[in-house]
């Protein structure tokens, strides 16, 4: 599926947020069309450490890699800053292409770009900086240049909201749109009023992103209800890390108590199931082709 053709169509696009390998494979297999790689998520699973800046250009390129290799779907990833000013940008754009497929992932690779300061933290987090607003749009110019496939997207995120506010950032995603962004992503507006006055401002000449963060900034609301306002994409970053987190909470709490798995075994897939899960049937079958090859 190419991405900005999905994008064309009046259904909303419901992006999970991911972190690896193995939630976009659970993520493919539950139906979803295109996944969002959340740089928040890989903080939390890969470092165990807060959405600050802390991941690396190299470890969200890695990941998207193993992504890749296992999932085909569209995959939105987050690129935080950039890393850096234009020039990192280049090199960013670069990286992410070649993991997200290079030519055979035409048209299902969207790159997400904010307007903070290095190091950025969390859009749901207090205390962010920005950089000007014309420094942001010489970025997305950058990422423009060097991409390969002119379908591999740009998305401009703006944290202005928390800053200078919500006119200033609707004025900053019209900078970021007339330097090409492909997708405008005004994060955390702080009401269902703020987010319809974003939408209706660019509606027909592109479309706009929602962040929902559960306990975050903005009303967390549903893909239909986002639709109804005007968004064409939802993403809910960080929400498979939050379950996963009440769940394995749960699971060594009771193993620690119990000293066995077998109290929490109907909330667990057995060693069967797994396999079935991550294709260990087939890899087996697949590794005969070549016994006995000379």
């Amino acid at each position: 599926m190419n991405l900005k053709t999905r994008l064309g169509q009046k259904e909303i696009i419901v992006a999970p947020g991911v972190f690896d390998a193995w939630s976009a494979l659970l993520a493919e297999r539950a139906g979803f069309e295109v996944l969002y790689l959340s740089g928040a998520s890989i903080a939390y699973t890969r470092l165990g450490r807060p959405d600050i800046g802390l991941v690396s250009l190299t470890e969200v390129a890695d990941t998207l890699g193993c992504i890749r290799e296992r999932v085909c779907l569209p995959v939105i990833v987050d690129a935080d800053t950039g890393f850096g000013n234009a020039l990192n940008v280049r090199r960013s754009v670069t990286l992410l292409e070649r993991a997200g497929g290079g030519g055979t992932g035409a048209g299902k690779l969207a790159i997400q770009l904010e307007d903070q300061t290095s190091p950025k933290r969390c859009g749901h987090l207090d205390g962010k900086t920005l950089i000007p607003a014309l420094e942001m749009a010489g970025k997305i110019k950058a990422a423009l240049d060097v991409r390969l496939a002119s379908d591999t997207l740009i998305v401009a995120r703006t944290d202005a909201v928390a800053v200078e506010g919500v006119d200033r950032a609707l004025e900053r995603a019209e900078i970021y749109l007339e330097a090409g962004a492909d997708v405008l992503f005004i994060e955390a507006l702080r009401s269902p009023e703020e987010m319809r006055r974003a939408t209706e401002r660019f509606n027909g000449r592109a479309p706009l992103l929602a962040n929902m963060v559960e306990g975050g900034k903005t009303p967390l609301l549903s893909g239909a209800e986002l639709q109804e306002i005007g968004y064409k994409i939802v993403i809910f970053p960080g929400g498979l890390v939050r379950a996963l987190s009440r769940t394995a909470a749960d699971y060594f709490s009771s193993l620690k108590n119990t000293g066995s798995t077998a109290a929490f075994s109907d909330r667990m897939l057995d060693f069967s199931e797994l396999n079935a899960l991550i294709g260990t049937p087939e890899m087996l079958e697949l590794g005969k082709r070549y016994e006995g090859t000379p």
